[in-house]
């Protein structure tokens, strides 16, 4: 199994930077992707950024250019950098991994961000 936790969320404003963090309770080498998803107030779950075990990362068109998803093998924990922040990114993020086969999630950060 898989326990993620995810810390660094909070309010601020429109046009600051926040960066979120995912610990997990296994080595994160041996998990094929790590992901941030969010969910909004409302609205259906959005995929915001994955990241390989080997580094290679996507992003959601929404955030491109704007978030940065990196990993520290080290710790054992994934970031999400998240820059030029608009009231839209406003929601509960939450952490993922992909491991043999099984998705595990983590409780999720609340993110607000005023205008």
């Amino acid at each position: 199994q898989v326990q993620l936790v995810e810390s660094g969320g909070g309010l601020v404003q429109a046009g600051g930077s926040l960066r979120l963090s995912c610990t997990s309770s296994r080595d994160i080498f041996s998990i094929n992707i790590m992901r941030w998803y969010r969910q909004a107030p409302g609205k259906q779950r959005e995929s915001v950024a994955s990241i390989t075990s080997v580094g290679s990362a996507n992003y959601a068109d929404t955030v491109t250019g704007r978030f940065t998803i990196s990993r520290d093998n080290a710790k054992n924990t994934v970031y999400l950098q998240m820059n030029s922040l608009k009231p839209e990114d406003t929601a509960v993020y939450v952490c993922a991994a992909d491991w043999r086969g099984l998705r595990y999630w983590g409780q999720g950060t609340q993110v607000t961000v005023s205008s």
